[in-house]
């Protein structure tokens, strides 16, 4: 591990030092390096990375250490992989007040590219202690030794390149792509029946329908109450009543009412089994509505009194006619 408590000078060596001579520092003989691949195997392959390095054990807080420059190679056929690093193993606390005491462990991660037996050239750092004191530290070269795969001559064959293993799909290996399968079909199907739903709902080809004589008769209802009666409003009521008799007329027997006069209503309607008097009554008040509408014409209050029950009696009892019709055809067929 990294510690805080340890000063490090990664500094530019042109060379590695082969001593101190300024009186202050000696060149000291020392053993420790050693080497640890970083792949676990028996032995060092081509292409494998190790750590070339050393222990010190004992160094006081405060103490500074340089190392040398390393470029790519650190000899023939001997790389650098990565830079010095120096870890701090462990750090013993002294009693009053005395520096710490660290068990360090540095050096580099080197590899080679080539089979061969090497003499790895030694380690070489400078110390300088609290006091200032410059020594050079010399750890002694390791063998390496880098192999490649051994091949058996003797029973050595060469064969061809091997196929693609196939390997037997699973059920678990499944299982993921039918869920995700089934779940883009109820997807889709979500999407398709609220489209659908959305279409019925906005679309009048599927919208429900109540019957003619309903929609008339909740229309109708809207326009109850003598305040629609002022003569300031009565063209918006005379044309509110006789727009909703007009659509069931057109719903009811099937003539264009909305686009004829009144004249030509009531020539459309004068076969079908509507009672004169009714039919007397309800033309009286599409004239009305066409002078209120057209010529500035204010009806009485007795006149927009009537004008309404009158419609609603004409809706009803035209419905109401038609039940019995529809009652009197069951009977006939029944008899027979």
């Amino acid at each position: 591990m990294r510690n805080v408590f340890i000063y490090i000078i990664l500094s530019t060596l042109s060379a590695v030092a082969s001593g101190y001579d300024g009186g202050k520092g000696t060149v000291v003989q020392m053993n420790g390096a050693y080497l640890q691949p970083l792949q676990e195997r028996d032995s060092v392959l081509i292409a494998d990375q190790i750590f070339y390095g050393f222990d010190l054990s004992g160094v006081e807080e405060g103490t500074l250490f340089a190392f040398p420059q390393l470029k790519d190679t650190l000899m023939t056929n001997i790389r650098v992989v990565g830079p010095w690093v120096m870890d701090t193993v462990k750090v013993t606390r002294q009693k009053k007040g005395g520096p710490a005491l660290m068990d360090l462990k540095g050096g580099v991660v080197i590899t080679s590219f080539d089979e061969g037996i090497y003499m790895l050239p030694p380690l070489a750092v400078q110390r300088v202690s609290a006091d200032g004191v410059v020594d050079t530290l010399i750890f002694d070269s390791k063998r390496l030794e880098v192999k490649t795969m051994p091949v058996d001559t003797a029973t050595f064959v060469v064969h061809d390149i091997k196929e693609q293993i196939r390997y037997p799909v699973t059920f678990r290996e499944v299982i993921p792509w039918v869920a995700a399968g089934l779940a883009s079909v109820a997807l889709i199907w979500l999407a398709v029946w609220l489209l659908i739903r959305y279409r019925r709902r906005h679309d009048p080809a599927y919208a429900h329908k109540d019957p003619p004589h309903i929609v008339a008769l909740r229309k109708l209802d809207g326009y109850r109450g003598n305040k629609m009666w002022a003569p300031e409003k009565q063209k918006a009521f005379y044309t509110g009543v006789t727009d909703t008799l007009r659509e069931y007329i057109a719903a009811r027997y099937g003539i264009g009412a909305m686009e004829m006069t009144t004249a030509e209503i009531f020539a459309g309607i004068k076969d079908y089994d509507v009672p004169e008097e009714l039919q007397k009554e309800l033309r009286e008040l599409f004239e009305r509505a066409d002078f209120v509408k057209f010529a500035k014409f204010v009806a009485s209050e007795d006149e927009n009194a009537g004008a309404l029950p009158l419609a609603v009696r004409f809706v009803t009892s035209t419905y109401q006619a038609d039940i019995a019709a529809d009652e009197d055809e069951k009977e006939n067929q029944g008899g027979e």
